[in-house]
């Protein structure tokens, strides 16, 4: 207890509270999100302690997930992937004047997921992991197929989803194959010039900040630099005022949208806007007046909005209890680990009980500080919306360069790296790369190859993976039904589409057919 309270000085609750305030307005600026200032930020971090580094990223995570409310009220335009349905009742109520009281509605409901998902973190956690500690590298691997599976059977597209993770996990066996990992030592996957450069791949933190910092700016500076300001509704307009008596009737949507919101945080790599989609849908299906969602609905934004922020606290249940990440900013959290040598999985919590409960007072703290803050200051935070980002992308790519190029002591193949994996983000998205099944096939591709090499050495053939115990069976069910859920959803989706094109046209009359 003793080395906790040292641990939670004054610099620990205001780098919290600092990262809180600049994921606020990353994520109040469209097309800024909370994984871009989370890996924009994290070569901050290099010379803070592992604690201290900690309570800046999850301040960022918070303050990111929840800034994307402002501009979905305001602009219509969803701050992040996350605040999709937010715009959906909050800019209709923007509209009619009600743009403070939509905001505050928000904020509240915002505070109440990300704290629910705290409080199952700390229970639920530690359960898993000590669950998990009993698993042999035949489990290990399984997990991790699952967690592929997972993510390509949710992706846009099922093939581009598994194709991505493939090349994720293709990438990170770049190198020479460590002898410590039951290889021979030989370099694989390159070419001899690259072999100076490569010998350990391509470094994690480059390709983070590639990815999810300089990929970005790529894509909004493709679309040019026309700022929709003139569409933002007015926050000063005097309409009905904000009142706690706004939630009444709403305790059931917001523990039921808040526990949608934890429970797809803890499947990996989906993210925050199929949190809010599936509880705004859940919440339209129990609503009793379902014709009025979607204009302005108090039930749609604390459905949409504790569910987003209800996927911060379960979305790093797997990353700290299975070392899986639970999206894609928890998958550059493990960045901010790395770069102290440290390494989430089942044993994490047990030999770092003075990191995990600082990692849970700073998530506490992140969201006290986020109502604080965005409630009491939501009229300044407003014009944050409007800051052109020509202004900030220059600042954006200096830091992303000066980071990647400081993580590793000054490396300048690193820079090549954020540059290579930037285009790529950028270029991929072209062609249908789904980034997150990538980013995870590529932080758990070496393990994957670890723990089946292993299983190999131990057990010698196949048919372990399949007769190793009775988790083993139960993964291979966990991993045939998400394959059978990905084409039942596939086949569906091509039905409705079938179905519409039939409607329009048998509607479209025949002069008119093209």
């Amino acid at each position: 207890m003793a080395d906790l309270l040292s641990m939670l000085s004054p610099m620990f609750f205001l780098l919290s509270a600092a990262g809180c305030v600049v994921g606020i307005i990353f994520g109040a600026i469209p097309g800024l999100t909370a994984t871009m200032a989370v890996a924009v930020c994290l070569p901050l971090t290099y010379s803070l302690g592992l604690q201290a580094a900690l309570a800046l990223l999850i301040g960022l995570y918070v303050g990111g997930i929840s800034g994307g409310l402002v501009p979905a009220i305001l602009l219509n335009i969803p701050g992040t992937p996350s605040s999709i349905t937010t715009t959906f009742d909050g800019h209709p109520m923007a509209q009619r004047g009600e743009a403070e009281r939509a905001l505050k509605i928000c904020i509240f409901a915002s505070l109440f997921g990300g704290l629910f998902s705290a409080v199952l973190l700390y229970f639920f956690a530690p359960l898993l992991a000590d669950f998990a500690i009993k698993f042999s590298y035949v489990e290990k691997f399984l997990i991790i197929l699952f967690a592929m599976t997972v993510i390509a059977s949710l992706a846009r597209n099922v093939l581009a989803g598994i194709f991505s993770g493939l090349l994720g996990v293709l990438i990170s066996l770049i190198g020479a194959y460590d002898t410590s990992s039951g290889g021979n030592g030989d370099f694989r996957l390159m070419l001899p010039f690259m072999e100076p450069y490569l010998e350990s791949g391509f470094s994690l933190l480059p390709v983070l900040i590639g990815l999810f910092g300089l990929a970005a700016v790529f894509e909004d500076a493709e679309k040019g630099v026309r700022e929709n300001h003139a569409e933002m509704a007015s926050i000063n307009k005097q309409g009905q005022p904000f009142r706690f008596n706004a939630f009444k009737g709403q305790i059931g949507n917001l523990i039921r949208s808040s526990f949608i919101g934890t429970f797809i945080g803890l499947l990996p790599g989906i993210g925050g806007s199929a949190a809010s989609v599936l509880a705004y849908t859940q919440q339209k299906n129990l609503s009793k007046q379902p014709e009025k969602m979607g204009k302005g609905a108090v039930e749609g934004l604390v459905a949409s909005e504790s569910a987003n922020n209800g996927l911060t606290g379960g979305a790093l249940i797997p990353l700290l209890a299975l070392g899986i990440p639970g999206d894609s900013t928890t998958a550059v959290l493990i960045g901010a680990f790395t770069l102290q040598g440290i390494q989430v999985g089942p044993l994490f919590i047990q030999d770092n009980m003075n990191t995990w409960n600082a990692m849970i007072i700073a998530l506490f703290f992140a969201n006290f500080v986020m109502y604080f803050v965005m409630f009491y200051a939501i009229r300044y935070i407003a014009r944050v919306a409007l800051v052109p980002k020509y202004y900030l992308f220059p600042i954006i790519i200096v830091m992303c360069v000066v980071g990647a190029y400081a993580i590793n002591y000054g490396i300048m193949f690193d820079v090549w790296t954020l540059l290579i994996f930037g285009l790529l983000g950028y270029l991929g998205s072209k062609v249908g790369l789904e980034v997150a099944p990538f980013v995870i096939g590529f932080i758990l591709g070496k393990s994957a190859e670890v723990y089946f090499v292993k299983s190999l050495e131990s057990f010698g053939n196949l048919s372990i993976f399949f007769t190793k115990s009775p988790i083993a069976v139960f993964m291979w069910v966990l991993i045939l039904a998400s394959v059978g859920f990905s084409i039942y959803v596939h086949r569906k989706t091509k039905q409705q589409q079938h179905q519409q094109e039939t409607a329009y046209v048998e509607a479209t009359p025949a002069g008119h057919k093209s």
